[in-house]
């Protein structure tokens, strides 16, 4: 299973289900403003920010701010757009800002700071709760009162043209606490959280971000008509107009839904046939809930499982209402008590609470059957222990956590694949268009960025589309040299005995490459990942090293901020001199033992592990399987076992010495 392409459709449907749900902030007055200026914002600090809008042709828009209480005028054309240009001075607030063109309207609570646009893919996406839950997450929601972090969540929506605004939650910029970081990607707030302690810069976090995309998906039309790869597909979206042929692609699903319905097991005759209490389940099998069912028997699984668990309901509860907890399932659920449906949830993310009427609450032994449909990635009854419950109406609780009997409706394998929409988001610019054009006329700090994961299978051409997608950006915001940080791919996956060729490694080194571009950084993150979790649930230092970056080259902290850095290589014999830079209190072993992930090759281009030794700012590679060595890698794999560091415990980036052909050459 491609688990990074079956993620997109997963974070795709979750944004589908939830757009819905949000508007834009749209200030209550004559005057309009696109959804980035709300109370609660962040201006970027000592620069022109411009406030811009729509009003009725011709009026005269007036715009007052708190921190220098002078008066900017500009009259809106034809069209009632208007854009007028005011200077900010250094950080500092709160501040309020007037608009007025007869009507006032008023921003209030605002801050002048750092903006930070935050981008990516899932693992810049995961939030510190819901599908996320990073480490130690309960606590880091509970202390997160920082009010001058502010946050502005964009919503995930695609678009085949450029979009003057953007959709947002909470109605836009709100303070960092406890409600509204919960469902914040954990890498940005943890990003801005060290910069602010450090600093007390007031920081912006703008997030924009959408699990499982590509980066071509995040970069403009323009300049990926300049990468013959892509220019077929762009072609494509731009002459494709906004007629989406929606109802051809619903007609689709609908016969794709029905198919599903008639090939489960669970279903007969359009009828759920497993309900009863009755019902001889000596052949299902037995599952520990709550979990994911890819850790619990059933791994690359996608499809419907039923899931039963007899209950018993005490005399003292029967003819008063029951409320069944189930949490948060992966993707989709009907859930059924004593044979009736008493709710059903589409959304991997969103919480279960379902009512079982009173008239409907009988004491004795009842079936409690869920039917959970997963079309990609992760799936089950994923909630924390303690949320799987019946609670009576006077509060008393009946845990559902333990074991639960399941069996397969359905095996996605069996049918014909889900019809493809024809709006996701892994198509060329429709991200850019979406999420990212909306931002270009507001200043901004800089960027930070993790993604890679869904390219990994053609890391060859990211050699050439990531700093394109980075060059890109900062001519479209007008700011030639600004910020971009980024993440390299963690380690995922198993570990092998013997060094072989790696997609991911492959990216990582096109990730490495893209420091040539001026005013880059990248947070390795090649020690904190997870052989079986694409995402990590280590957020805080990928956070931190983001922000170690930040604060030495953007706030003037002296503070080490990368891993040891390969320079050179010497041949001497049948050894191998590495010469490293950013040693910073010296090259070691994180573990203190001997260093290992490196691995030498001859002229035959096939490597061996080697023996590592640490020699000054060197490390000298040698083994006795390659008398005449030409070339060094390190930690070359998906999941490298590699321990070096430098004296400030920062890791070195996987590397290599040569450029012979990658097994992604060529692949588009």
């Amino acid at each position: 299973m491609n688990i990074l392409n079956l993620n997109s459709v997963k974070f795709f449907k979750g944004g589908l289900l939830l757009a819905s749900l949000f508007l834009s902030a749209v200030v209550q007055a004559k005057v309009t403003l696109p959804s980035v200026f709300s109370d609660n914002m962040v201006f970027q600090q000592k620069t022109n920010v411009a406030i811009w809008g729509n009003t009725d042709a011709g009026k005269t828009v007036k715009v007052t701010a708190t921190w220098n209480n002078k008066t900017y005028t500009a009259k809106a054309g034809s069209d009632g757009k208007f854009k007028i240009v005011l200077p900010t001075p250094s950080y500092g607030g709160p501040y309020n800002i007037s608009i007025s063109d007869g009507d006032v309207t008023k921003l209030s609570n605002v801050l002048i700071g750092d903006v930070w646009i935050c981008s990516g893919q899932s693992n810049m996406e995961m939030p510190l709760a819901g599908w996320g839950k990073v480490n130690n997450y309960e606590q880091e929601i509970s202390d997160a009162n920082y009010p001058n972090i502010r946050l502005l969540h964009t919503v995930q929506v695609t678009s085949n043209s450029p979009l003057k605004d953007a959709k947002v939650y909470n109605d836009g910029w709100q303070a960092c606490t406890p409600k509204y970081v919960a469902n914040f990607s954990s890498v940005a707030y943890f990003f801005a959280r060290e910069i602010n302690k450090k600093t007390g810069v007031p920081i912006g976090l703008i997030n924009t971000s959408w699990g499982g995309t590509i980066a071509e998906a995040w970069t403009s039309a323009g300049t990926l008509k300049t990468i013959p790869d892509f220019m077929e597909a762009v072609n494509k979206i731009e002459t494709s107009g906004k007629d989406k042929d929606a109802s051809s692609f619903k007609q689709k699903l609908e016969a794709w839904q029905k198919l599903v319905l008639d090939k489960d097991a669970g279903i007969a005759q359009g009828k759920p046939a497993w309900l009863d209490a009755s019902l001889d389940v000596s052949s299902w099998k037995s599952m520990a809930l709550p979990s994911l069912w890819e850790k619990s028997g059933m791994p690359d699984f996608d499809g419907v499982v039923w899931f039963r668990k007899n209950i018993t309901i005490p005399q003292s509860w029967a003819g008063k209402e029951v409320k069944v907890n189930l949490g948060t399932i992966d993707d989709n659920d009907v859930t059924f008590f004593d044979g009736e449906k008493i709710g059903q949830t589409e959304g991997f993310n969103v919480p279960r609470a379902y009512t079982i009427p009173a008239n409907k609450v009988k004491a004795g032994t009842f079936a409690l059957v869920v039917r959970v449909f997963d079309g990609a990635g992760d799936g089950g009854l994923y909630a924390d222990k303690n949320i799987l419950s019946l609670v009576s109406a006077n509060g008393e609780r009946l845990s559902l956590d333990g074991d639960w009997q399941y069996k397969v409706g359905l095996n996605l394998k069996d049918v014909a694949p889900m019809p493809a929409s024809n709006d996701g988001p892994n198509r060329v610019t429709v991200l850019y268009n979406a999420m990212i054009n909306p931002y270009l006329q507001f200043p901004i700090k800089g960027a930070i960025w993790y993604q890679g994961e869904s390219n990994a299978g053609r890391a060859n051409q990211y050699r050439k589309l990531f700093p394109a997608m980075i060059k890109d950006w900062r001519k479209s915001w007008n700011q030639p040299n600004f910020p971009f940080y980024f993440v390299q791919l963690a380690n995922f996956m198993q570990a092998v005995k013997e060094p072989k060729s790696s997609e991911w490694a492959e990216l990582r080194d096109a990730q490495r490459e893209t420091l040539s571009l001026p005013n880059t950084g990248m947070a390795v993150s090649i020690d904190i990942g997870d052989a079986v979790d694409i995402h990590p649930k280590n957020k805080q230092d990928v956070g931190k090293r983001l922000a170690f970056i930040a604060l030495a080259k953007d706030y003037g902290v002296k503070i080490p901020y990368s891993g040891p850095v390969y320079q050179s290589q010497k041949i001497d014999g049948n050894t191998i001199a590495l010469t490293f830079g950013s040693t910073d209190g010296g090259l070691k072993a994180s573990d203190g033992g001997e260093l290992i992930g490196f691995s030498v090759a001859g002229s035959d281009q096939k490597f061996h592990w080697a023996k590592a030794v640490i020699k000054g700012n060197q490390v000298i590679v040698s083994s006795a399987e390659v008398p005449n060595p030409v070339s060094v890698r390190y930690a070359w794999a998906d999941n490298p076992q590699c321990n070096f560091v430098n004296g400030a415990g920062l890791p070195a980036s996987p590397f290599r010495t040569d450029n012979w052909p990658e097994i992604t050459l060529g692949k588009k």
